[in-house]
């Protein structure tokens, strides 16, 4: 049985890694799919991935264009959804990153540290915004954020997207307990290293990947090593969870 048969979702930052990953796995799911992006190719591409990987399910994917740090443009979004496909059951919040210019608290760039709050943290926060209203319409929702390790434990060199993402826990929580009263789940993932080809750049200017590979006791995730955590996150199977933030982190914050 399809776990995701006869939902709506909506998926930002749906044009590669990640996002790509679980748009494919909420179609193959038989979930309606809002894949959302800034980039058109990529979520064109992502779309045409996810359809054709759709099979026999009823699950469809569209691309719309998103710039989530816009408040007009996240809007629009979540209207495609309720427009097209007459609801929205599930947000994943996804769009986000972090670049080589982020740094200590000290030394790090005003202009990094806005980049990663209005794209991380901003960029939740207008999701829930939009997505919460077309939810409560429908009768509930699952949100699923996506938050970090680092947001879990002591991460020197990273403080702009730790502060981002050490955000997002912190609203997901709140969130889910302001709107649990309307049927609307809120949880958060938490990755480690995910290899998407973004992070494997970030690692050709970095000499931290030695480093990092021995504190991974199941060694770098995948991007379908996160996607699988938001289709169960997603499902009916996790109806009674809320509020939660999961590691996804190969043993990295119990090491």
């Amino acid at each position: 049985m399809n776990r995701l048969d006869g939902k709506v979702a909506l998926v930002t930052g749906g044009g590669g890694g990640i996002g790509r990953a679980t748009a494919t796995r909420y179609v193959e799911e038989g979930a309606k799919v809002i894949v959302s992006d800034i980039d058109e190719a990529a979520g064109n591409t992502t779309a045409d991935v996810a359809n054709n990987a759709a099979g026999n399910s009823g699950g469809e994917a569209i691309f719309v264009r998103t710039d989530v740090t816009e408040n007009d443009s996240v809007a629009a979004a979540v209207a495609a959804a309720t427009e097209k496909f007459g609801k929205l059951d599930i947000l994943h919040n996804n769009a986000g990153g972090s670049t080589n210019d982020d740094g200590p608290i000290a030394d790090v760039p005003d202009e990094e540290f806005w980049r990663a709050i209005t794209l991380d943290l901003y960029g939740t926060f207008l999701g829930c915004r939009h997505a919460i209203p077309a939810m409560q319409a429908n009768g509930g929702g699952s949100i699923i954020n996506m938050s970090s390790v680092v947001a879990l434990m002591a991460f020197p060199g990273r403080d702009a997207y730790t502060a981002a993402k050490g955000g997002i826990a912190a609203i997901t929580r709140s969130t889910a307990v302001e709107y649990g009263k309307d049927n609307i789940r809120v949880n958060a993932i938490a990755p480690t290293v995910i290899l998407t080809e973004r992070v494997k750049k970030l690692f050709e200017d970095s000499n931290v990947r030695a480093k990092l590979e021995s504190m991974h006791v199941l060694g770098f995730g995948e991007a379908i090593d996160i996607a699988q955590m938001a289709v169960y996150l997603a499902s009916d199977e996790s109806r009674l969870v809320t509020g939660q933030v999961f590691p996804v982190d190969s043993g990295l914050t119990v090491k």
